[in-house]
Order: C-alpha cells, then sequence, then structure tokens
C-alpha cells in the first residue's frame, strides 16, 4: 500500500540492522561471525575469583571460508 513519508533521518543502521521505507516482501538480514576466546574470557560480574593456571586458545585456521553468508539467504 503506497504512501507518503516526511522527512526522516538516520543516524545509524548496525552491521546487521535493516532501514526500510516503503513496501516490502522480505527483509532477511544475516551475519556470522567467528570468535577465539580463553578460559575466563567471557567471565562478568561483581566479586569473581577465576584462576586460571594454563590456558592456551589455538587460532591457527587454515580455513579460508568458515561460515558463507552468500546472497542474504
Amino acid at each position: 500500500m503506497p504512501s507518503i513519508v516526511g522527512a526522516i533521518k538516520v543516524n545509524t543502521v548496525s552491521g546487521s540492522g535493516v532501514f526500510n521505507v516503503g513496501d516490502v516482501y522480505k527483509i532477511s538480514p544475516s551475519s556470522s561471525a567467528k570468535t577465539f576466546a580463553g578460559a575466563g574470557s567471557f567471565n562478568t560480574g561483581d566479586y569473581l575469583n577465576v584462576r586460571n593456571d594454563y590456558s592456551v586458545t589455538n587460532v591457527n585456521d587454515s580455513d579460508v571460508f568458515d561460515q558463507n553468508s552468500i546472497a542474504n539467504i
């Protein structure tokens, strides 16, 4: 259904966000990420007592493409 839209100001759209004005059939944003983290990396909170005597994160990745995002499917 057509409509009249007034002035629009967009400050930012994040990496996997979508901004649309008007009719649309399908919007399906997709994104992929690969995260390397060692022991105790994502601990959050107050008064944490985390002890990691020995921690090794292997980041040797021989693949060229791990998570392909093609044609926004």
